[in-house]
């Protein structure tokens, strides 16, 4: 009988400290969107802070709004942080399903001011440029340099690719019609001005073979031949230029966006995807995304880490930052609907 209390007791302990160690064990569940976008962040960011904290990642995909909305609401969260770009964080907080980024949480001091959000933590920054067939336009003759250029079809003949949706077209409309960069959202601002930008995407239109909705498919239309410019998320042109594409890219005017890191409100495991999102704003972290997705760094202090031969293809670099312009959310957010209806019905013209 004293034997069995015995027994008895060290079973408990042993669970006892098995419940110890369950519940001090670190996790969080990091959801984004799949595909070559998730494998550069497991690379980049999950896999080497698993290995320094011993923290476990569980990965899931495909974090829309609706679902994070339907967690939040029901109080049944089992998502701790997710991704999406600054259209989505803004939309998001908005509903009231992101926790605020407090200084204390998380320091953002050395990142790039204008990409601040008090919701999300700016992961990376990514661009919408154009490219240009080099066959049709080779090295030692013209080759297009702004957006000017893209809708100039007498100077630089042959069919265009152009996005599927508004976004970034309407700005790079203006600025082949002569908008500068820093007035680009002033002149959007005014119906006069949206007006004018859809006046010039009509100007284009006969000249436009594809109206893309894949980020593949604009470089494999140069690629093939299909078309000889066409707008990309400039990841995607990069890649089909690593593949031995003839294309170039042209960043004049490129249309930069930001992407986010969110926290759930109500996340299971806050403390330890907080961890995380401190990890990923130090600049020998966000030095390594680079590697794995041509998509610059959030901060000026990571280009200390990054080699000067890489700087040419990441839309955050310096020199690229300079001729770029950011997509305004908050415009976007407020006249997307009505956009979006206005650019359906030209297409269809």
């Amino acid at each position: 009988m004293r034997m069995a209390s015995r027994i008895g007791a060290v079973g408990l302990s042993v669970l006892l400290a098995a419940g110890t160690v369950a519940a001090s064990a670190k996790e969080f569940v990091f959801v984004s969107w799949g595909g070559a976008y998730q494998d550069a962040i497991r690379e980049a960011w999950l896999k080497p802070f698993m290995e320094a904290t011993g923290t476990k990642v569980t990965e899931e995909t495909s974090p829309e709004t609706a679902k994070i909305q339907a967690m939040v609401t029901s109080g049944a969260v089992t998502w701790d942080i997710v991704t999406d770009g600054g259209l989505g964080v803004t939309r998001g907080a908005k509903a009231g399903l992101f926790e605020e980024i407090t200084p204390e949480m998380v320091d953002q001091s050395g990142l790039y001011p204008e990409i601040l959000n008090k919701y999300g933590v700016p992961s990376e920054i990514f661009s919408t440029a154009f490219a240009f067939s080099t066959e049709a336009f080779p090295d030692g003759k013209p080759q297009p340099e702004s957006w000017a250029d893209f809708w100039n079809v007498e100077k630089f003949p042959g069919s265009r690719a152009l996005f599927g949706q508004p976004q970034s077209v309407l700005e790079a409309a203006l600025m082949a019609d002569g908008v500068a960069q820093a007035d680009v959202y002033t002149v959007l601002a005014t119906k006069e001005g949206q007006d004018r930008a859809f006046d010039k995407v009509r100007e284009l239109k006969p000249h436009v073979g594809l109206w893309w909705t894949g980020g593949a498919q604009p470089v494999q239309a140069i690629g093939s031949g299909e078309v000889v410019m066409a707008n990309g998320w400039n990841g995607r042109l990069q890649a089909g230029i690593t593949e031995g594409l003839p294309l170039k890219i042209v960043w004049n005017g490129a249309v930069a966006e930001v992407g986010y890191f969110m926290l759930v409100k109500g996340a299971p495991h806050r403390d330890d995807a907080i961890e995380f999102l401190r990890w990923v704003t130090k600049p020998e972290s966000q030095a390594q995304f680079h590697k794995y997705v041509s998509y610059g760094p959030t901060m000026p202090g990571a280009w200390e880490f990054i080699p000067q031969s890489e700087w040419g293809r990441l839309p955050s670099s310096p020199d690229i930052l300079k001729q770029s312009i950011f997509l305004n959310v908050d415009w976007w957010l407020e006249n997307e609907a009505a956009m979006v209806e206005r650019y359906n019905a030209l297409m269809q013209e």
